[in-house]
């Protein structure tokens, strides 16, 4: 037993002296990384902004005669169409005005023409000097004066009709019509403050985006010194149930003043609304591609770390092959990539797989990554 004993005391005694010689002469191992070279790439500048539908168009619907209602000829909530009868007022006093406004005119006819007659008969006579000279003159004079009064019962005959047909209230424009106003036997008159009722086209609509005037400064400021180009102008809705509204709409113009209440710009887009399921005044978020960056950098998720300040870094690999740690600027992200607006330039060799074996200023032993960098822009939006 004491030599078995002593046989295994040697054999650790052997064991240790053969550990602490490999701890002196052996090595760290240089750890292997995956790394990507980043080069510059157009990338859409996207933003998501609350907006608001807006009508189309909207138009109120107004009486222009004074009367009662007598019928009405739509249902409230429907689609009308421009010059569809929605009312009818009371028209019997206004066909009484016409058919007496008929009359005068008949009248003012006749008188007219026994006037032109007599100065026609008087008009020889007083070039034979058989009758008075003034005779002549003073039948001509009422002959012009029965004409003219002919052209003012001819334009008291149109006011009239004009009237009369104000009496059948039409529809000025096409669009969905809310609720009467009014009800039949309500008396109603052609300057009053409130409409009979309030029709709104709602196909198409407009969404009316806000935009902080500082966001839009900046946005300006990089089209002005080329760090980016206008992007196209389609927008896509969520809705205020978080689902997608599927059509796609266009930027149409952009206010050109600040709202001082609010500090923001209204940028307006017009959509197209064939089911009616946009309705005015709705709220909604807005998607668009404000403009591209025409020189910004793609760096893989997996490549990017944040400290406990929140800062992003990189490792960069340098010329002798030693990981580098890099703080950068990212602000977004494009589908699985950081969108790098700082803090890297092309070219620079990124490490995105291994990192967990880098240490700041450590060699490493670079190979391309098995799922290299993929930069392209995003395939553009399609039309709804």
């Amino acid at each position: 037993m004491k030599h078995v004993a002593l046989a295994g005391l040697a054999a650790l005694a052997l064991a240790g002296c053969s550990s602490a010689e490999e701890d002196k002469s052996g090595e760290r191992p240089v750890p292997e990384v995956g790394f990507v070279v980043v080069r510059s790439s157009p990338v859409p500048v996207s933003v998501e902004l609350a907006g608001r539908i807006a009508a189309f168009e909207m138009s109120e619907v107004r009486p222009q005669v004074t009367g009662i209602i007598r019928r009405r000829f739509f249902a409230e909530g429907a689609v009308v169409r421009a010059g569809q009868t929605l009312y009818e007022i009371d028209p019997r006093l206004y066909r009484a005005a016409t058919a007496e406004a008929n009359a005068n005119l008949n009248s003012a006819m006749a008188n007219a023409e026994a006037t032109r007659i007599r100065a026609e008969r008087l008009k020889p006579l007083a070039e034979a000097q058989a009758v008075a000279l003034q005779d002549y003159v003073d039948a001509a004079a009422a002959a012009r004066q029965a004409a003219a009064a002919v052209q003012q019962s001819r334009a008291q005959l149109q006011t009239a009709d004009v009237n009369l047909q104000f009496t059948r209230v039409p529809a000025p424009i096409t669009g969905r019509i809310g609720r009467s106003l009014f009800t039949v036997g309500a008396l109603v008159t052609g300057n009053q403050a409130e409409p009979l009722a309030i029709i709104q086209g709602v196909d198409p609509v407009f969404v009316d985006i806000q935009q902080s005037s500082a966001e839009l400064l900046t946005l300006r400021r990089s089209l002005a010194q080329g760090g980016a180009a206008p992007a196209s102008a389609e927008v896509s809705l969520v809705l205020e149930d978080g689902s997608d509204y599927g059509q796609r709409g266009v930027v149409q113009f952009s206010e050109v003043m600040v709202n001082a209440a609010t500090g923001t710009v209204t940028l307006r887009a017009r959509f197209a609304n064939p089911q009616g399921l946009l309705l005015p005044g709705m709220f909604v978020r807005a998607r668009f591609d404000q403009a591209i960056n025409t020189s910004a950098i793609l760096v893989p998720q997996a490549g990017l770390s944040r400290n406990a300040r929140g800062q992003a870094a990189v490792f960069v690999i340098d010329a002798q092959n030693r990981a580098t740690e890099r703080q950068v600027t990212a602000d977004r992200a494009v589908g699985t990539d950081w969108v790098i607006t700082k803090g890297l330039k092309p070219g620079d060799k990124v490490i995105v797989q291994g990192l967990a074996k880098v240490r700041p200023g450590a060699p490493v032993r670079p190979v391309p990554a098995s799922k290299p960098q993929v930069i392209a822009p995003p395939p553009p939006p399609k039309r709804g």
